[in-house]
């Protein structure tokens, strides 16, 4: 009886993971007060991530932050990011508003956060968030990632999709420039973030 009542319990815990599985969403938009992002539920990953670069300068501490999950969307958790080659990595970008804690708090959430190549993350991507503060110094600097999903994009054994790379667009307002840069979600092969630029 003992053992039924187990089978019984374990066919119910995994019948009800099957159906949250299957009722988990597309595409859910939200806007907080520093970026927007559309997530979904089912790849654990940002779809795309807007935002303005507001603190070229900043100088509020991130000491003692790190990334949490959203009760009303499932997300990604700390669980994608043990024992393996990927980052925590930050979309709409810390140091781009860390003009309050409360702002640099905000960048710290799971639907702000990415699964990158640890390689990229620290390097030629690090570079170009630099560049875009550098930039924001002297005029509006708009930022759109797109993240890339195909059927190449790898499934990890916790539950989330890995983007297969990244799109991201500077726009700069007064100039009325674009900037578009591509970049595998791989150990980079060059060097500078400027050899990534597709436009």
């Amino acid at each position: 009886m003992k053992k039924f009542n187990l089978l019984l319990l374990t066919g119910l815990i995994s019948v009800n993971g099957f159906a949250q599985k299957h009722n988990l969403r597309d595409s859910v938009y939200v806007k907080t007060a520093i970026y927007e992002v559309m997530y979904s539920e089912k790849l654990e990953e940002p779809l795309w991530v807007k935002y303005t670069v507001q603190c070229p300068d900043g100088s509020a501490s991130r000491k003692g932050m790190d990334f949490y999950t959203n009760d009303s969307i499932h997300t990604s958790d700390n669980a994608d990011y043990v024992s393996n080659i990927w980052d925590k990595g930050h979309m709409a970008p810390a140091a781009d508003f860390n003009c309050t804690t409360e702002m640099l708090r905000q960048t710290f959430s799971y639907l702000n956060c990415a699964l990158q190549n640890q390689y990229l993350n620290r390097g030629v991507w690090r570079m170009l968030e630099v560049y875009e503060r550098t930039l924001s110094a002297k005029e509006n600097v708009h930022v759109t990632i797109n993240l890339v999903f195909d059927k190449n994009s790898e499934v990890l054994p916790s539950g989330a999709t890995v983007p297969t790379g990244f799109y991201k667009t500077l726009y700069l307002e007064k100039s009325k420039i674009t900037l578009k840069y591509y970049f595998p979600n791989i150990n980079p092969t060059l060097s500078k973030y400027s050899d990534y630029l597709i436009q």
